[in-house]
Order: C-alpha cells, then sequence, then structure tokens
C-alpha cells in the first residue's frame, strides 16, 4: 500500500470561542484557507490541533467538520493520542468511518514502552484500520523512540507506511532510508530542519509554521522537488527564526499567535496551556512581524 502523500501538510490549529468551545466554523475556515494556499494535505489533531485537551467526542467533531471542510480536494490525516491502545483502537476505526483518508499513529501518552510494547501498539492499531498509517516520531516530546527495531518488526503490516521524523538528527533519513529502502515513506516533522530532510529524501513535510505561512512553505517544498536549492535556501533562511519556534515547548501558543497576527485563526488555546505574556509573546510579535514585512512570497510567485 502506498498513500502518495506528499508535499506540505499543516498540523492544523483548532479554534476555540471566547468561552473556550469548539469553533467549528472558525476551524473549518482555517482548514479551508490552507487548501486554497494550495497545502497538500492537512494533520488535524496533532499536537498543534491540541489533540489531547479535546473529550473524545470533541476529537471526532473536528474530524468530521475537516473533512466536510476538505471535501476530498487534498487527503485528511487525523492524529491518534490517546492514552491506551484500546482507545487509540476506538478512534481509529471512527475515524475511517468518519472519512479520514489517514492516520497519523502516536505511541500512547504517559507510559514509556519498551520496544515490543510499542510495536504491539502500533500493530494492533493498524490491524483495526484499512487506513493508511503514518508513524509519528518524537523522542524529545514522547520520551521514546521508533528506532529501526520497531520499524523491522513492523515491516509486515501494509497499512503502516510513513514515518513523521521529528528527531532533530536529520541523519536518520539517511539511516532510514540505507535500512529500509523505499518500504517507508518517510515526511520531515520538525519544522527547522524541514529542507535537511528533504534534501535527504523526506517527500514532504509536516508543518508547523504553515499555518501562519502557507504559501511560502508550499513554495519551499516546490523549489526542494525541482532541485532549486538556491530559492529553497533564500525561503528557508528567511523562516528559520519562525520554523525555531516548533522546537520549543510552547509552540502551540506561538504558532497560534503567528496565526492570529496574519488574521487565519485565534491565539485561544485551552489550558494547561495559556496564550503567551510578556518578553515572550513580545519576542514572538516582534519575529512574526518581521517575517511578514520581509515575506518573499510575491516574488517567489513571479519566479515560480
Amino acid at each position: 500500500m502506498k498513500t502518495n502523500w506528499n508535499g506540505v501538510f499543516p498540523a492544523v490549529t483548532t479554534q476555540f470561542d471566547t468561552d473556550l468551545a469548539i469553533d467549528v466554523d472558525a476551524t473549518q475556515r482555517v482548514q479551508d484557507a490552507l487548501v486554497r494556499d494550495g497545502v497538500n494535505g492537512l494533520i488535524v489533531l496533532g499536537t498543534c490541533g491540541e489533540n489531547n485537551s479535546l473529550e473524545a467526542d470533541e476529537k471526532r467533531l473536528v474530524l468530521k467538520a475537516a473533512v466536510e471542510a476538505v471535501q476530498g480536494r487534498v487527503p485528511v490525516v487525523t492524529g491518534v493520542s490517546e492514552l491506551d491502545t484500546r482507545r487509540a483502537i476506538a478512534y481509529a476505526r471512527d475515524a475511517e468511518k468518519l472519512g479520514a483518508d489517514g492516520l497519523m499513529v502516536l505511541p500512547a501518552m504517559v507510559y514509556v514502552p519498551k520496544p515490543e510494547e510499542l510495536t504491539a501498539h502500533f500493530r494492533l492499531i493498524a490491524e483495526a484500520t484499512s487506513l493508511p498509517i503514518m508513524l509519528y516520531n518524537n523522542p524529545p516530546a514522547y520520551r521514546v523512540n521508533i528506532g529501526a527495531d520497531v520499524l523491522r518488526a513492523l515491516e509486515d503490516v501494509p497499512n503502516i507506511v510513513c514515518v513523521k521524523e521529528s528527531a532533530p538528527d536529520p541523519r536518520r533519513f539517511t539511516d532510514l532510508i540505507n535500512i529500509f529502502g523505499d518500504r517507508f515513506e518517510l515526511f520531515a516533522g520538525l519544522d527547522d530542519v524541514a529542507l535537511e530532510g528533504l534534501m535527504l529524501g523526506a517527500k514532504g513535510w509536516v508543518s508547523g509554521l504553515t499555518s501562519a505561512f502557507p504559501q511560502e512553505s508550499v513554495q519551499l517544498v516546490k523549489a526542494a522537488a525541482r532541485g532549486d536549492w538556491e530559492m529553497a535556501r533564500r525561503i528557508y533562511r528567511w523562516f528559520m527564526p519562525l520554523l525555531h519556534l516548533d522546537a520549543e515547548h510552547d509552540l502551540v501558543q506561538s504558532i497560534k499567535l503567528a496565526e492570529q497576527i496574519m488574521g487565519r485563526g485565534s491565539e485561544r488555546v485551552r489550558p494547561p496551556r495559556w496564550p503567551l505574556t510578556g518578553a515572550r509573546r513580545a519576542e514572538v510579535i516582534a519575529m512574526v512581524e518581521k517575517a511578514a514585512a520581509t515575506r518573499p512570497s510575491l516574488s517567489l510567485d513571479k519566479a515560480a
């Protein structure tokens, strides 16, 4: 099974009203705007979608809204981030019924599994659905590494087709390709090593800051795909101060603040997160405003 996923898949934010209930209309506007700006797919209910701050029925509401908003224009891939395997299986089955095009499956939350436990978690979820699956590797965040041993044990699972690689070491891309060839499609998953991942064989980029600057993100990946490394480096260097935010603990607040500044969404987040304040807020605002004032998108459109 091949997904044919490629390009930019923003990790879409979930929008809240002033009472911090899900604002379905605003969430769908965010999703639709990204598709109209040329992204190649959407990741809903990832970290930026505040998956673990939502109730079970709210997750299904957000996914249903995304499928309705996108109307088949691009793939909709939903995060599967649960406390245990049983809940993850239930959500995966419901996601398939609701029209998701794929799953981005995380290790079970809180508990740090042994490799054989991690392998079993992924295998049991895959067996419960026919949807293609992207495994999400993020050792700094989840304290567990989806190593070559785990992937080797999952090679025979046909619908595990992709790895989102968010380890901060870009050597992983080369190591995985050397070991597995094209068995697993690779996506860059950490914004400030995205170009390195694309250069080393990643097919796409699951991106946080694309939510604020989608046009430049799309142009970056297009430049890399056609081998225009001069253009790709130019965009990447302009983007890098903001891309570093994706590696910080307050990435969700920073990305949603950037969205708000760019007129694309609201900075409201659910506790335990709170909107940025003080010096940190001022720092992020200054970074976004500088990027907006110097954005290369117009000249890039002419060059493309």
